[in-house]
């Protein structure tokens, strides 16, 4: 079966990797593409690596002109994907690249995002550890159990992606404190989209590393806590996160550090157990041998996240250092498993564990 797909944002960083991808695809098959202030103008004039989509153009983003596909993707800024997807419930699969559905607590979103709250979907994050016991003994599953037919999925923010994957299998196997938790970061300005910012332009961040919503403020943090907190071994309001991001000279990529307290007890053998049982058997995640340590070049283009794991007695903590490419595993990517996941196709259809070097 060939579904039929509009992307949203098809301008943008995110929709560009959406198209990317889903061109390689067998059962999809691209018919539309639209956009807000570039509407009216050639697909190829904002994304000329997409040779074989030259011939598409730009419409306007309203929801008669996404309506009658299979497959919708929201590629839009934070905050404008709601005013679409209510008018949307004729398309069998709407997915979000935004944080409108990704929240489950209003007041998680009143704080962090501000503006009308939505209904929370399927996050679109299949490796992550959740507890499938829904109040019952605890059980721990994958998130992808939870995408099967989903028809409704929020992609994750990518930041707070790779810093839920990096902790959440000690945080499910008790032998980290969620309670101080540290995560400083290392992420390329494509992450903030490709609308003009002066504080992004390369005289600005070419030879200089330039922190950013520092001191408890990115929109990821909440996200982060919803995530671990889904493991059940910790309630959302007993996980503390310090979180720092810094803009860093490299178009894309994100590094994050992650450190947590070891829990009294914890074993060396048990801390590696809790990555290896997590992530030995997934194509997407990967924990790296004793002794080595992911860099973002290994995972550029790649639906990959490279996971590096260190116990520092000396500190009394567990050190994870995660690559990921911020625009594949990140964003589209996940978005693109997903939506393999909910259709029912194999998960790994159009998306490479392997990256582009030099």
């Amino acid at each position: 079966m060939t579904y039929t797909v509009a992307v949203s944002g098809a301008s943008g960083y995110a929709g560009g990797e959406i198209l990317r991808l889903l061109a390689d695809h067998p059962d999809i098959e691209i018919r539309t593409v639209t956009a807000h202030s570039n509407a009216g103008q050639p697909l190829s004039e904002h994304q000329p690596h997409l040779r074989s989509l030259a011939h598409l153009t730009l419409q306007d983003t309203t929801p008669e002109i996404l309506a009658g596909h299979d497959i919708v993707f929201l590629a839009l800024p934070h905050g404008q994907s709601g005013q679409y997807t209510d008018a949307l419930g004729d398309v069998p699969l709407v997915i979000d690249a935004g944080a409108d559905h990704r929240l489950t607590s209003q007041s998680a979103w009143d704080a962090f995002y501000g503006g009308d709250f939505h209904e929370p979907w399927s996050y679109g994050v299949p490796e992550l550890l959740v507890n499938g016991a829904h109040q019952r003994e605890r059980r721990i599953v994958k998130q992808r159990e939870q995408l099967r037919g989903a028809t409704r999925i929020a992609a994750p923010g990518c930041n707070a992606s790779t810093v839920s994957l990096s902790l959440a299998p000690g945080v499910a196997a008790g032998v980290i404190d969620p309670s101080d938790i540290v995560s400083v970061l290392a992420v390329g300005p494509s992450g903030a989209g490709k609308s003009l910012k002066p504080h992004l332009l390369g005289s600005e961040i070419l030879g200089s590393a330039n922190p950013y919503a520092v001191g408890g403020t990115h929109r990821h943090i909440p996200e982060i806590r919803q995530a671990l907190a889904a493991t059940g071994a910790a309630a959302p309001d007993d996980i503390r996160i310090s979180f720092t991001p810094v803009i860093v000279p490299m178009a894309r990529g994100i590094l994050a550090t992650s450190t947590a307290p070891i829990v009294p007890g914890a074993t060396d053998a048990e801390i590696r157990a809790a990555w290896q049982s997590a992530y030995g058997d997934e194509t997407f995640v990967q924990l790296l041998p004793e002794g080595s340590v992911p860099r973002t070049a290994d995972v550029l283009g790649a639906n990959t996240a490279l996971i590096g794991l260190a116990i520092d007695r000396a500190a009394n903590r567990v050190v994870v250092v995660t690559a990921v490419d911020n625009l594949v595993k990140g964003t589209a990517g996940a978005a693109i498993q997903s939506m393999n996941i909910a259709l029912g196709l194999e998960e790994t259809t159009a998306l490479s564990m392997n990256g582009v070097a030099p």
